[in-house]
């Protein structure tokens, strides 16, 4: 079997210096307000941070969290487009909504087989994650260092070293 990119899921500049990853789950309200939050972090940053989005779905207390974030990797390329779908209806998250969704964004098929096949892609996020001791989410790391303060824009930008 092939080996899967962890930093498959780039929002900014590839080659920002700073990396900014977030272990997520798509039913978590706290990933859901934290979502525009790292957009605009991102949006704001003049090129120097990127944000990796990795899946860490607490399928044990969501019981969508699984199925959304299959979704979201059967997207493809509009994984960005159906990622921000999915964090805007949080509440809905059930296979009529996701095949709903993906229509929007034109993806084709999200649901059944052809999300079961991304799997391994969603089982390598959340395998990584527990290596990293992630227990919760959203869980941040910069740089590779747990990052233990508050998911806000100021708190962000400061720990970065940004303006």
């Amino acid at each position: 079997m092939a080996e899967i990119d962890l930093d498959r899921h780039v929002y900014g500049a590839v080659d920002a210096p700073v990396t900014l990853v977030e272990y997520g789950d798509f039913e978590c309200p706290y990933c859901g307000a934290a979502a525009p939050v790292l957009r605009r972090l991102v949006d704001t940053s003049g090129g120097m941070v990127r944000l990796v989005y990795r899946h860490f779905p607490l399928f044990n207390s969501h019981p969508f969290a699984l199925t959304a974030a299959l979704a979201a990797e059967a997207s493809g390329d509009r994984f960005w487009q159906m990622h921000d779908l999915l964090f805007a209806h949080q509440t809905r998250l059930t296979d009529a909504d996701l095949d709903n969704y993906a229509h929007l964004i034109d993806a084709g098929q999200v649901t059944g087989a052809a999300a079961q096949q991304h799997r391994p892609e969603v089982e390598a996020d959340y395998n990584s994650g527990v290596e990293a001791g992630v227990r919760g989410t959203p869980t941040l790391f910069t740089d590779g260092r747990l990052y233990q303060g508050k998911v806000e824009l100021n708190a962000l930008r400061s720990a970065l070293g940004l303006p």
